[in-house]
């Protein structure tokens, strides 16, 4: 993965290859469309910043009620698995935080779709969640 400019840490090759094995588990959850795994591997309650329609800016939180209700909406609970393909950019803040920025392609039913978002993970207990969901186009859904 490609790292973006000092912050004041730098992670180590163990670090980094543990946020690539988070987004590989993440990532394989998603595609099997299992929304009670990918709910397990956050913190809840989870913020969520984004925009709307309107192109004003919006943030909510979500419990783990909300985040399952709204997932399983979005992407739906058949019809096949979902293939992605992503870029990370991770920028470490400290041994426990990180800003994961993401370019990825997500193939559904023969329909191709961009996406372009960010990640906040903490590390808790060892383990890498997710804690921020930072992506346009959700903010009518947060109000």
């Amino acid at each position: 993965m490609p790292q973006l400019p000092d912050t004041g840490y730098l992670p180590t090759a163990d670090e980094l290859a543990s946020i690539e094995a988070w987004f590989a588990e993440y990532d394989a959850a998603a595609a099997h469309r299992d929304i009670e795994r990918m709910a397990d591997l956050a913190v809840f309650p989870l913020n969520l910043v984004s925009d709307d329609s309107a192109g004003s800016g919006a943030s909510a939180q979500w419990d783990r009620e909300q985040y399952v209700r709204t997932m399983t909406e979005v992407m739906g609970d058949g019809g096949g698995d979902v293939a992605f393909e992503s870029v990370r950019t991770p920028v470490f803040l400290g041994p426990a935080m990180a800003v994961v920025f993401t370019d990825s392609t997500m193939t559904a039913g023969g329909t191709t779709q961009q996406l372009r978002y960010a990640d906040v993970l903490i590390k808790r207990d060892g383990r890498w969640a997710f804690q921020t969901m930072l992506q346009s186009g959700w903010g009518d859904s947060l109000r």
